[in-house]
């Protein structure tokens, strides 16, 4: 039996008094790509950010890699995550190159030969950088600072970020957001690539029906609590997103060329 790569049980979480996320419970299995849809306001950010422990839950259990998120420890590494809206302060003197680098751990311990593990260990860092960032077509923004990208070149570099240590697990919340349509297209191609090329498993919030229906293995529908999961045909079907999404479900639906 394949263990999975996460597994959610009865995952409940309050913001204040509101009820965000009721009850939720599904698995990834390894190599898989899923995606979160559901209406604004639907908890799935939530839902996202409760599995990363980025938020306390109320109810629920949550293992990641068979431990308990809370018990990842060196294993999390392991772990990538791109954020909705990567906030930061434009005018930060950081650039492409560094950033990725932050993604980066050193497991260099302090012995006798400290020193010379750690030179090489930089060296090991730098090829990685470089690589990560040809990978993702951002090598030529090696130098610029990070507050001087677009949103489609910053998706790009936080993708190298992650790419520049191996990572069994990706979870991407609205990694979309802020791109257009061609940029859109282009990052699912090259996010399709590397998860082939990895062996990633990947988790996805998205708004996209149409890019969801044609690159994702399976579907977790979200309102509160889970609607419906299954394969991309069975759960947006129309009933399905009728129940997810309510009556104005129909602007949500994907169109096949």
């Amino acid at each position: 039996m394949t263990t999975p790569i996460l597994k959610v049980e009865g995952l409940t979480v309050y913001q204040g008094s509101h009820l965000a996320v009721r009850d939720v419970a599904f698995e990834l299995l390894p190599g898989t790509d899923t995606a979160i849809v559901g209406p604004n306001g639907a908890g799935k950010s939530t839902l996202v950010k409760a599995v990363l422990d980025l938020i306390p839950r109320n109810a629920g259990q949550i293992e990641i890699f068979a431990r308990p998120i809370s018990r990842l420890g060196n294993l999390r590494h392991l772990l990538g995550y791109m954020p909705q809206n990567f906030i930061f302060d434009r005018s930060f003197p950081i650039s492409v190159s560094e950033l990725v680098g932050l993604g980066w751990t050193s497991e260099a311990k302090r012995t006798s030969s400290f020193f010379s593990k750690l030179q090489r260990q930089n060296q090991e860092k730098s090829v990685a950088v470089i690589e990560a960032l040809q990978r993702t077509d951002a090598y030529h923004l090696r130098h610029q600072t990070i507050g001087t990208l677009s949103g489609g070149q910053l998706k790009r570099v936080l993708l190298a970020y992650c790419l520049v240590r191996p990572r069994k697990l990706l979870i991407l919340d609205e990694a979309f957001a802020g791109v257009d349509v061609q940029g859109t297209t282009d990052f699912y191609a090259l996010l399709n690539e590397l998860k082939q090329e990895e062996g990633w498993t990947v988790l996805q919030v998205s708004h996209d029906i149409d890019m969801v229906s044609r690159h994702c293995d399976r579907v977790l529908c979200l309102n509160q609590t889970v609607v419906c999961t299954g394969q991309p045909e069975i759960a947006l079907s129309p009933q399905n997103l009728l129940a997810t999404y309510g009556p104005g479900f129909s602007r949500y639906q994907h169109h096949h060329n």
